[in-house]
């Protein structure tokens, strides 16, 4: 059975169609790559892939059940986005403390270890944080959660070359030592290029 799928799915927004019949398979404990231009569709069919929008048509699955207002499922699936889903004025740390909460395998420990890696103030206000440092707070709490099913949107994001490929060292030492699935979304093709 394919871990992830999405079958025959298309979202319309008014007249504009993002995605049209996509259907795609993931099978559990691989890397894959999400590669496109912005604006593409990309960001859209992650989001649909977690339930925060619903598709036109068509319907996502994982283990054979469908994702769409099912929490058991949700909670296996953890999706770093764009936009920051946490209140701007929390610090880093009880970030930390409340994503524990939604997935109480969140390995606190080594969110404390990366942050100290990538050099990130714990005790800083997320809406302090410049736009890389934003990108490396959201990247440590995707690979310190533990889901099953990782999901990395434009992970990148405003990081200078070195937090880049520190990111990618990590991302590939938190694979070996925990195989799961993970999709990186990027329109950086050639950057990701040897982690896909």
């Amino acid at each position: 059975m394919n871990y992830i799928e999405v079958q025959n799915v298309s979202m319309h927004f008014g007249t504009t169609v993002a995605l049209n019949n996509v259907d795609i398979l993931l099978e559990k404990n691989k890397i894959y790559g999400l590669l496109g231009r912005n604006g593409a569709g990309k960001s859209t069919l992650l989001n649909l892939m977690t339930n925060k929008l619903f598709p036109t048509s068509g319907k996502i699955l994982m283990n054979g059940e469908p994702v769409q207002e099912n929490d058991s499922i949700l909670s296996r699936i953890y999706c770093m986005s764009e936009k920051t889903m946490y209140p701007e004025s929390m610090k880093v740390n009880a970030a930390y403390q409340w994503t524990k909460k939604f997935y109480p395998s969140f390995d606190m420990e080594y969110a404390m270890s990366l942050s100290k890696k990538f050099e990130l103030n714990t005790k800083k206000a997320i809406k302090n944080l410049s736009t890389g440092y934003t990108s490396i707070f959201k990247i440590v709490i995707a690979l310190a959660c533990n889901a099953e099913a990782i999901l990395l949107d434009e992970p990148i994001l405003g990081l200078d070359a070195f937090h880049r490929d520190l990111f990618y060292r990590e991302l590939l030492i938190n694979y070996a030592n925990n195989p799961r699935t993970i999709v990186i979304s990027t329109h950086l093709i050639e950057e990701a290029a040897d982690i896909i």
